[in-house]
């Protein structure tokens, strides 16, 4: 299997969470890029301020590799004028992918109405961009029956507002890889999640981010419907190698 073709490889580490200096931040998130293209990912997944030096590295390397963008990143509650703005920034930056942090909180808490505006107006944005849309639900925060919940209202008002050519454009994505758990809870993707997010979701996209830390993992995803994967150690998983990392 050519899994390098389903690898969205992958680093939103602030300097904070890292450790280390943005100059350093910045160097890691170039040599992702220059991996990414020699050994054609399908996408870096880069916070909003690396967009533009992404697509002109690509660009100069005539490479396919495209550019992915976290919007209210990563804990979701931004209101949804500011997740607009944030998404409108990257796409005057000519970013390829835009994957929201849906508003899990509020979901949580009844707002069902808040939730479908911003699943709405997040979209529409996107695709009239021609952008592919992402919605990080953050299934550790979520019960089984919230992932369905969410994952169909996600899939339902995508099949009711926008035309069928756009559903393999709209994903419905496990998780941030930043969400604090207890007890030795996964942070990000599961089997057992992803089997959900993929049957509810259907005829849209599924995405696994966080948790798939080996070729075998990943091609276990694969197997289970989901069309991407989210990591932080792409290179190790293609090599066979195990990802000791979070993400």
């Amino acid at each position: 299997m050519k899994i390098n073709k389903h690898l969205d490889s992958t680093f939103l580490k602030t300097k904070e969470q890292a450790n280390i200096t943005q100059a350093a931040i910045k160097q890691h998130v170039i040599n992702l890029i220059n991996e990414a293209i020699k050994y054609n990912f399908v996408l870096v997944m880069i916070r909003p301020e690396f967009v533009s030096i992404a697509k002109k590295i690509i660009h100069n390397a005539k490479s396919s590799v495209t550019v992915g963008t976290v919007i209210g990143f990563h804990e979701g509650t931004n209101s949804i004028k500011e997740k607009l703005t944030e998404a409108q920034i990257a796409i005057d930056n000519n970013v390829d992918d835009l994957d929201y942090v849906i508003n899990y909180r509020a979901f949580k808490n009844g707002e069902i109405d808040l939730i479908k505006e911003e699943i709405l107006k997040g979209t529409k944005l996107g695709l009239e961009n021609n952008k592919i849309v992402k919605w990080i639900i953050e299934i550790a925060a979520l019960n089984d029956t919230q992932i369905i919940e969410i994952t169909q209202l996600i899939r339902d008002i995508v099949l009711e507002n926008f035309e069928e050519k756009y559903y393999k454009n709209v994903f419905v994505k496990s998780s941030t890889g930043f969400y604090k758990t207890e007890n030795g809870k996964p942070a990000g993707a599961t089997f057992e999640a992803m089997q959900l997010i993929v049957k509810n979701a259907k005829p849209l996209s599924a995405k696994a981010a966080g948790g798939v830390k080996n070729y075998n993992d990943a091609v276990k995803m694969i197997e289970l419907g989901v069309t991407r994967i989210g990591t932080s150690s792409a290179l190790k998983i293609t090599q066979g190698k195990q990802n000791i990392e979070n993400y």
